[in-house]
């Protein structure tokens, strides 16, 4: 007896350990991962379509139609598209219709002196801007108006008075000196020539709360300054009708991190 108890004994013994019994718990857990995985990469798009084919499976497979219910309701209940930012497209769209509109009245008020080469109308993300050569608003190193230019000046502010845009109104020189008695550099000249232009559009009924006059000088140029064609494209004055779309401002911090060290 006690003979066949330490030969059981001895044979118990010698079972050799199975240490790869985790390998089970392990793809058990794998398994699972990768299901979750699917069911994450299947709902990062939102494809109606997709999820019936989707849902219907995991259906089939997990035993019964009722199985899906869950992802289709989640399918209806999925967050709409930002209402700010289909609001904001829309108004872009709107604007910039509009603004389109008012250069194209702009280039048909303005079209003979845009054939003698005289006025440039442009359009970009700013607002629409009507380049006026100098020589047809304003005698040499001269700010008052000519009695010539004050006609089509007026036909332009008859077109900004019913409009609601904040206006612009920008002088511009060459970068030859200037010193008179009354304009002692460019900076003087450029500003006046900017303010007579916002005096007129002022008398014929644009709110003056729309207007800004700016001085450039000579530091804008849009040609070389090296040639007489180039300096009288760089004497000008350009009035620009703002668009209307707000910046979207972001406020910085008042103190800069500190690094790490």
């Amino acid at each position: 007896m006690q003979y066949q108890y330490r030969r059981a004994r001895r044979k118990f013994d010698d079972e050799v350990e199975n240490h790869e019994r985790w390998l089970i718990s392990y793809s058990d857990f794998i398994t699972l991962l990768f299901a979750f995985f699917v069911v994450m990469y299947a709902i990062s798009s939102v494809n109606i379509g997709k999820y019936k084919v989707f849902s219907d499976a995991l259906g089939d497979a997990f035993g019964g139609a009722g199985a899906a219910e869950p992802i289709n309701t989640q399918v209806q209940n999925l967050p709409i598209p930002n209402p700010g930012l289909k609001r904001r497209t829309e108004l872009l769209r709107k604007e910039k219709e509009q603004m389109t509109k008012l250069a194209q009245d702009l280039l048909s008020t303005l079209a003979p002196l845009v054939k003698e080469g005289k006025v440039r109308v442009t359009q970009n993300s700013r607002g629409v801007s009507v380049e006026i050569n100098a020589s047809v608003l304003f005698d040499p190193a001269e700010a008052r108006l000519t009695a010539e230019s004050v006609e089509a000046l007026r036909a332009v502010a008859a077109l900004l008075k019913d409009d609601s845009h904040n206006v612009q109104v920008e002088g511009h020189t060459d970068n030859l000196p200037i010193s008179t008695a009354l304009y002692p550099s460019n900076w003087e000249l450029s500003a006046v020539r900017a303010s007579s232009v916002v005096r007129l559009f002022i008398d014929a009924g644009v709110a003056p709360q729309r207007l800004t006059a700016v001085g450039f000088s000579s530091n804008v140029p849009v040609a070389p300054n090296d040639t007489p064609i180039g300096r009288a494209r760089n004497r000008r004055v350009a009035v620009t009708i703002l668009s209307g779309i707000p910046d979207t401002v972001t406020e910085l911090p008042t103190t800069a991190p500190i690094p790490a060290r």
